[in-house]
């Protein structure tokens, strides 16, 4: 039972971070055109999808969280798998899939802001001519 559970955990896991991806992908698309240029804006899209496949499914799939279902302690037994043990995990996988997803997103909104800032510093700087 807890083969399937941690099988089951990782493919919500996996599936909410695809789907995730997927939703940003358009949005991260634009900005990284916008920052780094077009010819490598494809490239850091697809590194940034797979970073948030991997936060994603690191973050929902805590192992030390489901130990609690296979190492009995002195005081107590290991817990039952039980329907809402199973409803609760899955639950708290997607949470904290979403939520490992949220915080990497916010980093690189952040950062690209202060990118985007940058740039268009040096753009309006190059655009300014020289009084003669």
């Amino acid at each position: 039972m807890f083969y399937a559970l941690l099988g089951a955990t990782l493919l919500v896991a996996l599936v909410t971070s695809l789907i995730t991806a997927k939703f940003f992908d358009g949005a991260v698309g634009k900005i990284l055109s916008r920052i780094v240029g077009d010819e490598l804006a494809d490239a850091w899209r697809r590194y940034l999808r797979f970073a948030v496949i991997v936060v994603g499914v690191s973050g929902g799939v805590r192992l030390w969280e489901l130990e609690k279902y296979v190492t009995a302690t002195r005081e107590s037994a290991a817990l039952e798998l039980n329907g809402m043990r199973w409803t609760l995990e899955l639950y708290r996988t997607l949470i904290e899939t979403l939520q490992s997803i949220a915080w990497m997103m916010l980093l690189f909104f952040l950062c690209s802001m202060i990118a985007y800032v940058i740039v268009r510093a040096i753009e309006l700087k190059h655009d300014k001519k020289p009084d003669a």
